[in-house]
């Protein structure tokens, strides 16, 4: 099963009439949002925040340390500009390679982006799988400013160790052994930047022989540096659930779960079907409520849909 990202579909927006000064009544005091998607390596934490900011106006914040740098983006597994569909994305690709972006500075860049995409009246989206830059966000005093929704899209891990290999499989055929190549340096640090991402020290030995070893070696080195790929994207997706548990048990976290295993079973049109039924729809959803509930409130519990983001009246 693969989810594509290519499908931009813009929802349409429900809309509700009433004057701004009436909205701007019903918001004042009231928190400035921030819809935070969580998730294993692998899970359709990208494509949901694209889904989102779809039907929301919204812009998404990458919390994925090794995406934050540039450069290896076949490895890093970066949300492509297509696969954005004009979607701004805050924190992707734009940090020196050779430098270590600590979760203290992602909190400080994280905590700016919110602020100029509430300035645009827009909704931040933070969406990512490095679940120690999240919690070192939200733990200091950022709930005191901001109500926040957490989406949680989860998937089996026997469903999705088997996605990750096969992704795997693709990301070498796009070429990530000759992107990593060009990154090679035998005096390189792998403890710091971009050469902690998974690809990189796994494909060092293969990098060091392969100039001196024959065709046999050099297809088993290498084949032995994809397996080991593979099983430590499948560990690290073990760890972010573990600490996504964690988050929700011993830190209280209210996580909305969104069950997306039945979706990597689906193949052909029938994945799309699945992922909106399940994920998608359901998160449009869930956000909605998170957004718009008190309007419903005061307006008698009747559907309404808002023409503008309520951050924009609440700002």
């Amino acid at each position: 099963m693969q989810i594509s990202l290519s499908m931009c579909k813009q929802a349409a927006r429900p809309t509700l009439r009433i004057p701004g000064n009436a909205i701007a009544q019903i918001l004042q005091g009231q928190k400035e949002k921030v819809v935070v998607v969580m998730g294993a390596t692998g899970a359709g934490k990208s494509r949901l925040s694209v889904d989102l900011a779809t039907r929301f106006p919204a812009e998404v914040i990458n919390s994925d340390k090794m995406q934050v740098y540039k450069g290896l983006d076949i490895a890093t597994n970066k949300i492509t500009e297509e696969e954005r569909c004009g979607v701004p994305h805050h924190l992707m690709g734009v940090i020196d390679p050779e430098s270590d972006f600590s979760a203290a500075d992602f909190r400080a860049s994280a905590s700016s982006a919110v602020r100029s995409i509430h300035l645009r009246k827009k909704l931040p989206v933070i969406a990512g799988g490095s679940n120690s830059f999240i919690q070192a966000l939200i733990d200091r005093d950022f709930r005191s400013r901001y109500d926040c929704c957490f989406l949680w899209v989860d998937v089996s891990m026997q469903t999705l160790h088997s996605f990750v290999s096969d992704r795997v499989d693709r990301m070498v055929e796009r070429g990530m052994v000759k992107e990593v190549r060009d990154l090679f340096d035998p005096q390189a640090d792998y403890s710091s930047g971009i050469r902690r991402a998974i690809g990189v020290p796994e494909l060092d030995e293969f990098f060091r022989t392969e100039s001196s070893s024959d065709e046999e070696t050099r297809v088993r080195v290498l084949a032995e540096a994809i397996d080991r790929i593979k099983m430590n994207t499948s560990k690290l997706a073990c760890r972010q659930v573990e600490k996504i548990m964690r988050l929700r048990n011993a830190k209280g976290w209210d996580l909305h779960r969104l069950d997306a295993t039945d979706v990597f079973r689906k193949s052909g049109k029938d994945v799309e079907a699945a992922w909106e039924n399940m994920v998608a729809g359901r998160s449009a959803a869930i956000v909605s409520r998170f957004l718009y509930d008190r309007l419903r409130v005061a307006y008698g519990g009747s559907a309404v849909s808002v023409e503008a983001p309520l951050m924009a009246a609440a700002g």
